[in-house]
């Protein structure tokens, strides 16, 4: 099978890269585009720790053949956070909220908060589990992780 070419924006910048088809997202994010912030956990879809947002849609990378994914896709990986004012505060309020302790987890956790966050600045208790429902964290916990969204959603610059 002949290697594709993708043009996409990733975290506020345009990459072109070329790979086989069906060679996981995750594994062109982080070997590739050296965005190593991406983790794989179970390689299965059931953590969330290598979790990106494609167009504002939180996606398990490593569930993800790349070749899938449309020239112009906009990327945002937790690298890209920073670049953003929405993404500094996400990562305030958990510092704040003591919501890491060994890391693994949290680029996920950010990812999918910083969805919710992007969709809904004032989220339910209820909302927050939802959208985090993909995210496991074996450490901390989720009362921590809540807490730091719920602090983040306070703090949201309105656009």
């Amino acid at each position: 099978m002949s290697n594709v070419k993708r043009t996409w924006n990733v975290n506020g910048e345009e990459k072109t890269l070329e790979f086989p088809p069906l060679r996981r997202l995750l594994d062109v994010i982080r070997e590739d585009m050296r965005f190593t912030g991406c983790k794989e956990g179970c390689g299965e879809g059931e953590c969330g720790a290598c979790t990106v947002l494609l167009d504002g849609v939180p996606v398990t990378s490593c569930l993800v053949a790349a070749g899938q994914v449309p020239d112009g896709t906009q990327i945002l990986t937790v690298e890209g956070l920073e670049k953003t004012e929405q993404g500094r505060v996400l990562q305030e309020a958990y510092v704040s909220a003591g919501a890491s302790q060994c890391g693994f987890c949290i680029p996920g956790m950010l990812m999918a908060s910083f969805a919710l966050l992007s969709k809904n600045s004032r989220p339910t208790e209820e909302d927050i589990l939802d959208a985090h429902g993909g995210n496991i964290c074996r450490c901390t916990g989720y009362v921590k992780i809540i807490e730091a969204v719920r602090l983040a959603a306070q703090n949201w610059p309105r656009k």
